[in-house]
C-alpha cells in the first residue's frame, strides 16, 4: 500500500515497546486469518476486534485501553479503537502483502490483494 497524505501513518503514545511489538503481532494475527478465510473481502478494524470480540481482556490489546483509564468507559474504548486503528494502519503498511485501502464513511477498510503469477 502506497501512503498519501490521506493515509499517513501515526505513532501510538503510551505503550512499552513490548507491548507495542505485541499488539502489533496480535493484528497482524488477525489479518492473516482474514486473508486466509475471506480473501476477496473488504475489512475494517471493527471487523477483526470489534462486535464479538471488543473484550480485550486478557489480549495484547488490553494495554491500550488501560492508559485511557483517566476517561470514563466509553471514551477509554473509542480513544483506545482509534489507537489500534492506527496500529492496523501500521500492521498494513508494513505487511509484505499488499493492501488496497478505502474510506467507507469514517471507517478505513482494506482489502489484501492477492498476488497471482504469470500463467
Amino acid at each position: 500500500m502506497s501512503l498519501t497524505k490521506e493515509n499517513t501513518l501515526y505513532a501510538v503514545s503510551g505503550l512499552s515497546e513490548i507491548e507495542r511489538v505485541t499488539a502489533l503481532s496480535f493484528l497482524q494475527g488477525a489479518v492473516y486469518c482474514w486473508c486466509k478465510n475471506r480473501p476477496d473481502e473488504w475489512f475494517a478494524l471493527r471487523d477483526l476486534v470489534g462486535g464479538d470480540n471488543t473484550h480485550w481482556s486478557g489480549t495484547p490489546l488490553m494495554p491500550l485501553y488501560e492508559k485511557h483509564s483517566n476517561l470514563s468507559d466509553a471514551q477509554a474504548f473509542e480513544a483506545a479503537a482509534k489507537d489500534v486503528g492506527w496500529l492496523l494502519k501500521h500492521v498494513v503498511v508494513n505487511d509484505i502483502r499488499v493492501f488496497e485501502t478505502k474510506k467507507a464513511g469514517l471507517v478505513r477498510q482494506y482489502k489484501w490483494q492477492k498476488f497471482v503469477p504469470n500463467a
